[in-house]
């Protein structure tokens, strides 16, 4: 039933020909939005990124082991000419085939390594309450996001806490981190640190926003340190969601702070809000 190790065991088994993201949420079983945030939960990776990286590491490994001709290994690993393969490839590794091949050394490129399918024991998590949430009006201070690079949330707090309840027209205490706007290819998402307001209108332009209609959600408390959310919403979107027998809106998603959490020290129960289809 896990998405995540069907699609490792899929890329892994077919990344050196041409696939698509439709192709490897097929074989996952879940729709292409349920399985870039399931794999990113999960690896930390976005699907499409982690296929190119695999990719772009086995080419790598083809010229230091002395590959005579660059163009060859560019067709071998999916790539139709000689310019697209070097664009990918210094855009992964910094350098270019062409230095690896002369300098026949690994060492100081990143390489994409393939993730091990290891047994794991999933996160408890409380059953959800369902719930139909009504629309909302979120400002605040938001910024695209990766996976890759999802480390940076945290600082996108810190920068947000002096305008609390600073925001014209904020309607009561409780902080929303939304995420939104999420792109399946790369795996980017915009991310917003706010509060909720009764209008956009009197807003500083400098301020980010997003509104969120009236949808049907899943309600999960997370209850450890905020540190292990993510543990969280791996066992939403890898175990609970695909056994469920429901599917996941595409619509924004949502982690509720109210008075019980405290930011200082990130303990205190936390509400995530998973968008469902009716």
């Amino acid at each position: 039933m896990d998405p995540v190790g069907k699609a490792l065991w899929f890329v892994e088994s077919n990344f050196a020909a041409e696939i698509s993201l439709d192709a490897i949420a097929a074989v996952s079983g879940v729709s292409r939005y349920h399985l870039c945030r399931a794999f990113g939960a999960a690896t930390g990776r976005s699907v499409m990124r982690y296929v190119r990286g695999r990719r772009l590491s086995e080419a790598a490994r083809a010229l230091a082991a002395g590959a005579p001709d660059i163009l060859a290994v560019a067709l071998d690993w999916g790539y139709g000419s000689h310019e697209a393969f070097t664009r990918a490839f210094r855009d992964q590794f910094g350098t270019t085939p062409e230095q690896v091949r002369a300098q026949r050394d690994l060492a100081t490129l990143d390489l994409v390594e393939a993730i091990k399918m290891t047994d794991r024991q999933p996160t408890a998590l409380e059953p959800p309450r369902f719930v139909t949430g009504k629309s909302l009006l979120i400002a605040g201070l938001g910024a695209r996001f990766t996976f890759e690079r999802a480390a940076g949330i945290p600082a996108l707090w810190q920068r947000f806490a002096p305008h609390t309840g600073q925001l014209p027209g904020q309607i009561g205490t409780v902080a929303y981190g939304v995420c939104f706007n999420t792109d399946d290819g790369d795996g980017s998402f915009d991310y917003l640190a706010g509060v909720e307001v009764g209008s956009f209108a009197e807003l500083d332009p400098g301020f980010a926003r997003v509104r969120i209609p009236e949808q049907h959600y899943a309600v999960f408390i997370h209850r450890a340190h905020v540190s292990a959310l993510q543990s969280t919403f791996q066992a939403i979107w890898r175990d609970w969601l695909p056994r469920s027998g429901r599917r996941a809106s595409d619509g924004p998603s949502f982690e509720r702070y109210d008075a019980a959490f405290d930011p200082r020290t990130g303990t205190g129960p936390v509400e995530v809000w998973v968008p469902l289809q009716d």
